[in-house]
């Protein structure tokens, strides 16, 4: 059955109320986390695909979405980038469907037509959007998760710190759009993103994942080892060890745990039990001030 640019599996679920846990790629998948997360629920929970484009090269360029090959059983298998719906098998209130959306190189208003025709056929009621980015944190507190929902900061959730609106200005995604279209037919936005130390930039981050999953985990009451904490914990600790005998780094360390900490007054860099409110610079030392202020043109301009 066709839904919009998708091809489903029939009969198609009729689920009463379904929740949407998607990720954006490449946009905001610093450290992998969005794509690593996704893959952990599907592989704890297992996973039934529902639909996936017909023919995505109507969206995507495929000379930047690289087809993969590989062996399997002795026989060549040749993998195409496409936007996959799956829902995660045994979650039922609610049921959770996983989506992990790629920017489109063309066509982008069908693609998201298509995306918001698949959610109401679905009859999905919350769409959350998961990810990472690189931010003025240090890996050896907490690292914090932002929230938001329909654009509002997020509150009453542990573990959740809400932020100043941002003033940036500049290129973003086709795919901010969808908001909008949400908002139209009443489906609950929400974004979830965890903020990584700027200065580690890892290909896999183990901890981010397992703080995004955290998060989740609360959100929705699934088991308590689906975070693996662990392997996050001994990543860590690598990056401690190669910043031993690095006295630049162990000084940009230093300054990143005094402006966090500063965020956490009184709570010795403990996440409090509501929505922290990030503190006007004014209050801040001016020396943090100035390498806060030179730390963001580098997030900013990161070429």
């Amino acid at each position: 059955m066709k839904i919009g640019a998708f091809e489903f599996q029939e009969p198609i679920p009729a689920f009463e109320e379904a929740h949407v846990i998607a990720m954006l790629y490449p946009w905001l998948d610093a450290g992998s986390v969005g794509t690593l997360t996704l893959r952990r629920l599907e592989r704890y929970f297992g996973s039934q695909e529902l639909g996936r484009l017909e023919k995505p090269g109507n969206f995507f360029d495929f000379t930047r979405y690289r087809p993969t090959t590989r062996f399997r059983n002795g026989q060549r298998v040749q993998r195409v980038s496409n936007t996959r719906v799956s829902q995660l098998e045994g979650r039922n209130d609610p049921p959770l469907i996983v989506m992990q959306v790629r920017e489109p190189h063309a066509n982008a208003e069908d693609y998201i037509e298509s995306l918001i025709e698949v959610l109401k056929t679905l009859n999905v009621t919350r769409y959350t959007r998961i990810g990472a980015m690189y931010d003025a944190t240090p890996h050896t507190r907490p690292l914090q998760v932002t929230g938001t929902l329909n654009g509002e900061p997020m509150t009453g959730l542990r573990g959740l710190v809400s932020r100043r609106r941002s003033n940036y200005e500049g290129p973003t995604s086709i795919m901010n759009t969808m908001s909008q279209e949400l908002t139209k037919y009443g489906i609950e936005d929400v974004s979830l993103m965890v903020r990584l130390p700027q200065y580690a930039q890892l290909e896999r981050d183990y901890a981010g994942t397992a703080r995004l999953l955290e998060i989740l985990s609360t959100i929705y009451n699934l088991p308590g080892d689906l975070p693996d904490t662990e392997a996050g914990k001994k990543q860590y600790e690598e990056l401690d060890s190669e910043i031993t005998g690095n006295p630049a780094a162990q000084e940009l360390v230093k300054r990143l745990e005094s402006y966090y900490d500063s965020r956490h007054s009184g709570s010795g860099g403990e996440e409090n039990d509501k929505a922290d409110e990030e503190p006007e610079e004014s209050n801040l030392p001016a020396d943090i001030q100035t390498f806060l202020s030179d730390m963001s043109q580098r997030l900013d301009n990161p070429n």
